[in-house]
């Protein structure tokens, strides 16, 4: 996408490239809470400004349009997360490999990618709530906009979350 491109007639005169300079980092990171590869993440974001470029009439407000684009990340990342489980199956060496640490990586480390990893245990959506809440810092009414649920479930998702991590985190403490 360029500076010089024009914005799509349903978002009401909300520039694509201001859209995307606001947004992109933060979808990106989005995107690697779901999804393990950088590239891939890139990849999900650009689909989802394509998607609000070709799709403009379903972005009816401007306002809109930053939920509008988490929510095509986060599709998008559930779309790869399910070919990729079709696709590739773990064996014992991948499994065995995902357990050892290198000698010299640091307990923060080590402790952060347990956290990750409880993180992509959790349900899909109650994941999902906990990335937009805790590392994009939505509100409820936004992430519930988002990911087209009602405010309560956003927090019913969340609460559960928490409660999911706490037990599986209990003996890291």
């Amino acid at each position: 996408m360029t500076a010089t491109t024009a914005a799509p007639a349903g978002t009401g005169g909300t520039d694509l490239a201001s859209l995307h300079r606001q947004h992109y980092r933060s979808l990106v990171r989005l995107a690697s809470l779901l999804v393990d590869d950088v590239g891939t993440c890139e990849e999900l974001v650009q689909d989802a400004f394509v998607a609000v470029l070709s799709r403009s009439a379903a972005v009816r407000q401007p306002a809109s349009a930053p939920a509008y684009l988490r929510s095509a990340v986060l599709n998008g990342a559930r779309s790869h997360l399910r070919r990729r489980a079709v696709r590739r199956r773990p064996g014992p060496a991948e499994e065995a490999e995902d357990l050892r640490s290198p000698e010299s990586s640091a307990l923060v480390a080590d402790d952060h990618a347990a956290v990750l990893a409880a993180l992509r245990s959790l349900p899909e959506r109650q994941r999902e709530v906990l990335a937009l809440r805790y590392y994009l810092e939505l509100s409820e009414a936004e992430i519930a906009e988002t990911l087209g649920i009602a405010p309560g479930t956003v927090k019913t998702h969340a609460q559960r979350a928490l409660a999911a991590l706490h037990v599986s985190l209990e003996d890291r403490r």
